[in-house]
């Protein structure tokens, strides 16, 4: 990317615990658009949105829905199916 490009790319940060999300948002923001979701729920409204991300980074464990159920269900929507997926895992503090 380079400073004429009129394109951000638009990053997709899930993850149930707040201080993750603003720690990634903080380490992203300068170079993307950064968008954040706490929950699988959420996260399948922004990638089934009008403006879908262009990358997700998926938190693996969380309540609910956890990431390996999201990634299923992202997969299964012909519109959302191609957006790369990172997982991300905090196992400890």
């Amino acid at each position: 990317m380079t400073r004429h490009d009129p394109y951000t790319p638009r990053v997709l940060v899930v993850d149930d615990t707040p201080d993750n999300l603003f720690l990634m948002k903080e380490l992203l923001q300068d170079r993307y658009e950064v968008s954040t979701a706490a929950s699988g729920p959420e996260c399948l409204k922004i990638v089934m949105s009008r403006r879908p991300p262009d990358l997700i980074l998926l938190d693996i464990m969380m309540p609910g829905m956890d990431g390996y159920e999201v990634l299923r269900r992202i997969r299964q929507h012909p519109s959302a199916a191609h957006i790369p997926v990172a997982f991300l895992s905090a196992l400890d503090a």
